[in-house]
């Protein structure tokens, strides 16, 4: 006779989240295209859709890998901080540039960003202390194209110059050192854990 496993109160609230997650990647990809319906300011083409598509899709999944990877909350809401730092990321540059407009090719050095993060994570295998350093290295470098970018004035010319660059590079730096913060409070509660199994 087989027992059935009751879901834990934390699996209940993971399947909750998961399922808000992916309602809202439809909300966001849906909203544009009920926008153009009702206004002619909502201009979207099928290549938008489909990098929109790309984009939160593949963040979604990113974040369901993280879900299953590790079941201690601050793992999982530092991979949360890290995909969302990711997203706005390309979607901000995308739309209207961090460095001057979209059109300037400067933008697309953040792009190094999330290759950093990305190569760092998978040569780190996903590990909590590994990842830390990780972020801690995206902060470093997101700062230092922004401080490039103003010092070279990349941007010069454009609306409110170079406020955009700076605001920017310091919300996106305390991003990733929170995501980093929370990587080593789950490395921490790891090594916590196997020492009290020993």
């Amino acid at each position: 006779m087989t027992r059935t496993i009751k879901p834990t109160r934390n699996d209940r609230v993971t399947q909750r989240l998961r399922l808000l997650g992916w309602a809202l990647v439809a909300a966001l990809l849906v909203t544009p295209a009920v926008a153009m319906r009702f206004t002619a300011e909502v201009q979207w083409t099928t290549s938008d859709f489909v990098f929109a598509g790309v984009i939160l899709i593949g963040a979604g999944v990113v974040a369901e890998l993280a879900v299953r990877a590790s079941s201690d909350w601050s793992y999982r809401i530092g991979a949360g901080l890290a995909v969302l730092a990711s997203v706005l990321l390309v979607w901000i540059n995308g739309a209207v540039g961090i460095i001057g407009s979209e059109d300037n090719p400067a933008n697309l050095l953040y792009l190094a960003v999330i290759a950093a993060v990305f190569i760092g994570a998978v040569a780190t295998r996903f590990r909590a202390e590994g990842l830390a350093r990780v972020m801690i290295c995206a902060a470093v470098l997101q700062v230092l194209i922004g401080a490039v970018a103003v010092m070279r004035g990349w941007g010069e010319g454009a609306e409110n110059w170079p406020r955009p660059v700076i605001v920017l590079s310091i919300m996106f730096a305390l991003t990733w050192l929170a995501s980093a913060s929370l990587f080593h409070r789950a490395e921490r509660a790891l090594q916590s854990a196997d020492r009290s199994n020993r």
